[in-house]
């Protein structure tokens, strides 16, 4: 059975870029493959992290997975801090993979090129291995990821290919795979940046934004002067809209491009914002749900979390036992 393996970090409120690229489409298939998603804690501290507000924005993650389809009984659902076999492996596997790999990577170097090398913390230079180690140890066949992650996946390839080569069998090759719409939903103030809930209030829209939060981003969301409904790279701003239009109805772009032919950037703008308020409204009312049963919502966590030692802690006996440790 084909193994899919995906987490999305506690650093923030989710936006719909989140919601499009990744958490609509995690619940597809779940009764026909093994899914594993997690909340990757560990990772959320390579930046500091009001403590509390980490803590609650873990169960909101947790609770809006659940929102989205992801089935506790089915699929594996777990908080990385409560799986130690991450960070165990996570150690070991530094042991295959050397400083020029880890410097080469897309996100440690724009960092270190704005405010330098020196007060780097190591935690964002080596947070690519614990990845690693977070897919390895499922033997995950498929990664969705975003655009801007497949480079770490490509890492993960490297340092399991390596391992294997020493070592014989012991990893699984994963490969990252990106979803045909929504994997890369841009700022809705600068449509030549992928949304971001760390850059400007108006360039996002939050899975728990208000129906008047929602038109009024919308309505000012940038396009260009031609006042012409088309989808191309010379168009950045409507392109950006109809895949938001699309991800929500399901439709395909050119079946939504065709319908506004002849329409102006007003109607498109407008019929957008009024499928984000419906949609966010039901999903958000799910939230309040779930997210209101506190006891049930954690009673899943250490459950989902228990499954996952179970599986990881075979994994991280083999590489032990093929290293040569206790």
């Amino acid at each position: 059975m084909k193994t899919v393996f995906s987490g999305l970090k506690p650093s923030g409120d989710m936006t719909i870029g989140n919601y499009l690229g990744a958490m609509k489409h995690w619940p597809t298939n779940q009764d026909s493959q093994r899914g594993i998603f997690f909340v990757p804690n560990l990772h959320a501290i390579t930046v500091r992290q009001d403590p509390k507000l980490l803590l609650e924005r873990t169960y909101d993650l947790i609770a809006w997975l659940l929102v989205c389809g992801i089935d506790p009984d089915t699929s594996v659902l777990l908080v990385q801090s409560l799986v130690p076999e991450h960070a165990e492996l996570c150690w070991i596997l530094d042991n295959y993979v050397t400083m020029g790999e880890l410097s080469r990577m897309t996100q440690f170097k724009d960092k270190s090129r704005k405010l330098g090398n020196e007060g780097q913390l190591v935690g964002l230079f080596n947070y690519p291995v614990l990845m690693a180690a977070d897919i390895l140890l499922y033997d995950a066949n498929e990664v969705p990821v975003g655009e801007d992650q497949m480079q770490h996946v490509e890492l993960t390839r490297d340092i399991a290919k390596r391992f294997n080569s020493l070592y014989g069998d012991t990893f699984v090759m994963p490969k990252a795979v990106t979803p045909k719409v929504g994997s890369r939903i841009m700022s809705l103030d600068d449509p030549a940046v992928k949304m971001s809930k760390s850059a400007h209030e108006a360039s996002y829209i939050l899975l728990s934004d208000s129906p008047e939060a929602i038109r009024k981003k919308i309505k000012i969301s940038v396009t260009d002067s031609e006042n012409r409904v088309a989808y191309g790279p010379d168009k950045p701003g409507i392109s950006n809209l109809l895949e938001i239009y699309a991800g929500f109805s399901d439709e395909t772009v050119e079946e939504i491009e065709g319908r506004y032919q002849g329409k102006g950037y007003g109607e498109l703008k407008a019929d957008v914002a009024e499928l984000l308020v419906q949609s966010l409204t039901e999903l958000q009312e799910r939230f309040r749900t779930i997210r209101g049963d506190q006891e049930k919502l954690e009673a899943i966590i250490f459950s989902g979390s228990q499954k996952a030692r179970t599986i990881a802690g075979k994994k991280l006996s083999e590489v032990k036992q093929k290293v040569g440790l206790l």
